[in-house]
């Protein structure tokens, strides 16, 4: 595996450049212990296990009842679940990335957010972000109230639920609390990250053109696909548009004009259009089962004619049997 030289450093830090020859000075190696992905994908069957375990031997570990677990847990915190591993964490390239890395090293993707109000577009950026390569191990960072409200505005969730929410996608493998809104060298390297993944669209913040330009300019950078016609703004939107109608039924579902920050005449009226609305539904329902029975009453008479129509045909008949010109009469 190609490794990295030591004057092979951009202007920010960040390394740039790998060299293919070995060290000039051989070092003893050292088994990795990175954290290893929550779910490991064994002939397009995925598992929760060490991947130890099935490397050495597939046939008995697939058969086993480890192998058939689930995720029942929810991803864990960078501050309770660091990377200690001693051994060189080497520079990787895409192409190498793409090719594959040894099962005891995961490439390491780091992916950043708000995630305010958690929606499908989030989860299929980070379902992107694992799967760009085949052994991915991925963080994620989340930027707490602070930053984010200083840099972009507020938010409807608080840092802790954004969190969670985080914690319970099943792409994440470890979530990174009150992430940077700039990615240092030192963070880089505090948590051996390979490369940061994000759409490719600038992301100007922070007085920046673009807050991952020195990552792309490093050959860090993966580029995922936006999720259009989702989004957390466009979520907010739908609710401002519409807000009568939620408010009206969270005032249904108990909640007090006091926490929905309604005014006492803005409450008697949605209260009043409430109670016009059970009143038209009471209405529509018997109405339906007017036309209901009305419709069973015209099912009924068309039997009973069609019934009496055959008994009189049958009647008519037996009559003209007995007393007609031919009858027995």
């Amino acid at each position: 595996m190609p490794v990295l030289t030591t004057d092979a450093e951009s202007e920010t830090g960040i390394p740039k450049s790998l060299s293919n020859e070995p060290p000039s000075e051989t070092m003893e190696e050292i088994e990795h212990t990175c954290p290893q992905p929550r779910l490991v994908k064994v002939h397009c069957v995925l598992f929760e296990a060490p991947l130890s375990k099935w490397s050495k031997n597939p046939e008995s570990f697939l058969s086993s009842k480890e192998a058939r677990k689930t995720l029942t847990a929810p991803a864990p915190f960078a501050d309770e679940t660091s990377c200690q591993c001693q051994a060189p964490h080497e520079k990787l390239t895409i192409a190498q990335a793409r090719l594959g890395t040894p099962v005891d090293r995961p490439v390491r993707v780091y992916a950043d957010g708000i995630f305010d109000l958690f929606h499908s577009g989030h989860a299929r950026a980070l379902m992107q972000a694992k799967t760009l390569f085949p052994n991915s191990y991925l963080l994620v960072g989340v930027c707490s109230d602070d930053l984010t409200h200083k840099f972009k505005g507020f938010t409807v969730m608080n840092e802790a639920e954004r969190y969670e929410a985080l914690r319970h996608c099943r792409y994440v493998d470890e979530v990174i609390r009150d992430a940077p809104w700039t990615l240092t060298p030192e963070f880089l390297e505090k948590h051996k990250i390979d490369f940061v993944a994000h759409d490719d669209i600038p992301y100007s913040s922070a007085g920046s053109d673009d807050v991952y330009k020195h990552i792309k300019e490093a050959g860090m950078f993966v580029p995922t696909q936006r999720t259009e016609g989702i989004s957390t703004s466009d979520i907010i939107t739908r609710i401002v548009r519409d807000y009568d109608v939620y408010a009206r039924r969270n005032l249904q579902r108990g909640y007090t004009a006091k926490e929905l920050n309604v005014s006492f005449i803005n409450e008697k009226k949605y209260r009043f259009q409430n109670q016009v609305d059970k009143m038209k539904e009471k209405v529509k329902n018997v109405e339906e089962r007017s036309k209901e029975f009305v419709n069973r009453v015209e099912e009924k008479s068309h039997d009973l004619i069609q019934k009496w129509e055959e008994k009189s045909r049958e009647f008519i008949g037996n009559f003209l049997e007995l007393f007609g010109p031919d009858g027995a009469w």
